[in-house]
């Protein structure tokens, strides 16, 4: 009998999870084949057929776009319903966007432990959360969004404060300031 493949620490096995993955990928480096987003996954303890691969990024609706090298690579929408995609080549601009919406939507920043709590207008939270869990962030474990909290997680137990401060300083870069 064949032994199942085994999953990565912390990650189920569910469709919803394959897909977090896959996302996670395209926009972390750039693919450029199913094959290759394959083995990246099969790395990770996910083995997956090539049909199920192919409807998974049918549903996340990746399309393929050229590189900065020029070659194709794999791409997913944006979020907020922008025109354009979400790659590892776009990741400059989800910073810079990420260092507006703080100027724009950071009403005040705080850390405690392993978590900041991130204030903002009523209503804003999950679009700032949004943009947070969005950026590449190796500090960060997630964000949990109220209406005008989120709270962030960090991955080192005394993180908290440091994560604060630092959107604090995407505030103040933004020219708009917290």
């Amino acid at each position: 009998m064949a032994k199942a493949p085994s999953q990565p620490a912390g990650m189920p096995a569910t469709k919803t999870a394959r897909q977090a993955r896959v996302s996670a990928l395209l926009a972390s480096r750039a693919v450029r084949s199913q094959a290759e987003l394959a083995g990246l996954l099969a790395d990770d303890g996910l083995v997956v057929g090539q049909a199920t691969l192919s409807r998974d990024l049918v549903e996340l609706r990746a399309v393929r776009v050229r590189g900065k090298d020029g070659g194709l690579i794999y791409a997913l929408p944006r979020e907020g319903g922008e025109r354009g995609v979400h790659s590892a080549s776009s990741q400059e601009l989800l910073d810079t966007r990420l260092v507006r919406l703080c100027g724009e939507l950071l009403v005040t920043a705080e850390g405690s432990a392993n978590i900041a709590v991130l204030r903002t207008p009523p209503g804003a939270a999950n679009f700032l959360a949004l943009a947070i869990d969005h950026s590449v962030m190796p500090s960060i474990l997630g964000t949990i969004a109220g209406d005008d909290t989120v709270m962030v997680i960090t991955r080192d137990a005394l993180g908290g404060a440091e994560v604060a401060e630092r959107f604090l300083q995407f505030a103040a870069e933004s020219g708009s300031g917290a």
